[in-house]
């Protein structure tokens, strides 16, 4: 299992040609590398020896066995990677005020913040390992940008609209996980395939257009305000629900083939990217809506 994240490329659901076995289920008899993620994997253990549902959805199970990961490990390491970004996003939004004497200084530090970011999780996206310390770190400093953004939205474009994206946020990421349960979305090599070519697609587009800003000025080419910006910000949460999708997937798939109890903090590091991609697109859609009221 590798992390997932609708910006960096995802270095592959598995070690069989960088996808996992969507929707083959392990077979008595067969070979072990076509569907098992982990089969080149030292700890994990027989996944052929007993099948049961995973915790996210019907599907086979390994043997439960000391250093594997569980979904409590997922639900743990992911509660401390987003209880960071919340944490120093309170307190950036306190100690770094955007009042005209300090928003010259709060814009720095947060453009400063996302950077280091940037770096940490590029890091940690070509690790052959987790690192626990990279990834809190990682946490860490988006919450610095995040907190300056949300409380500059906030005072200056739309009051109130925070609390609406993060309602939302949650909101698309209990509607992702019920979906994906009743198996109402299916996660196929071609569902992958789709999602990754739009993503691409997706942030190209943003580059241009940020691009464009940056040397004409404005909004460059439109994409993230107005109707357009609003178009391409419904995008944005889309993608992001399909990166969730994702995410699901390889949990389902690290617990039902053994993965190593390190493992989780790959998954929490991917959850955490792809809901703070949902938050801001959220935040951006709300905050022009609001703005044009």
């Amino acid at each position: 299992m590798r992390s997932s994240n609708p910006v960096f490329s995802r270095r592959g659901f598995s070690r069989d040609n960088g996808h996992a076995g969507f929707n083959a289920a392990p077979q008595a008899g067969g070979p072990a590398v076509a569907t098992n993620p982990y089969a080149t994997n030292p700890y994990a253990t027989d996944p052929y020896a007993q099948q049961q549902g995973t915790q996210f959805g019907a599907g086979p199970q390994a043997p439960a066995r000391s250093g594997a990961m569980t979904i409590d490990d997922v639900v743990t390491r992911t509660g401390m990677t987003l209880g960071t970004v919340v944490l120093t996003a309170v307190l950036s939004w306190v100690l770094l005020p955007v009042d005209p004497a300090n928003v010259g200084k709060s814009y720095g530090i947060a453009i400063g913040a996302a950077l280091v970011a940037l770096v940490l999780s590029l890091v940690q996206s070509f690790k052959r390992k987790p690192s626990p310390a990279l990834i809190l770190a990682y946490a860490a400093f988006e919450g610095v940008f995040l907190g300056v953004i949300s409380s500059a939205v906030s005072t200056y474009i739309a009051p109130g609209v925070v609390i609406q994206a993060v309602l939302g946020t949650m909101a698309v990421f209990a509607g992702v996980l019920i979906a994906y349960k009743m198996r109402w979305i299916r996660v196929t090599r071609r569902f992958y395939g789709f999602v990754m070519a739009a993503a691409m697609g997706f942030v190209l587009l943003m580059v241009v257009n940020l691009l464009f800003s940056v040397f004409g000025g404005g909004d460059g080419l439109g994409f993230r305000s107005g109707g357009l910006g609003i178009l391409f910000g419904v995008i944005g949460i889309i993608l992001g629900a399909c990166f969730l999708a994702l995410d699901f997937k390889q949990v389902e798939d690290g617990i039902a083939f053994g993965a190593p109890r390190e493992e989780s903090w790959l998954a929490a590091f991917g959850l955490t990217l792809t809901l703070v991609w949902i938050y801001l697109e959220m935040l951006r859609v709300l905050s022009i809506l609001q703005g044009n009221d």
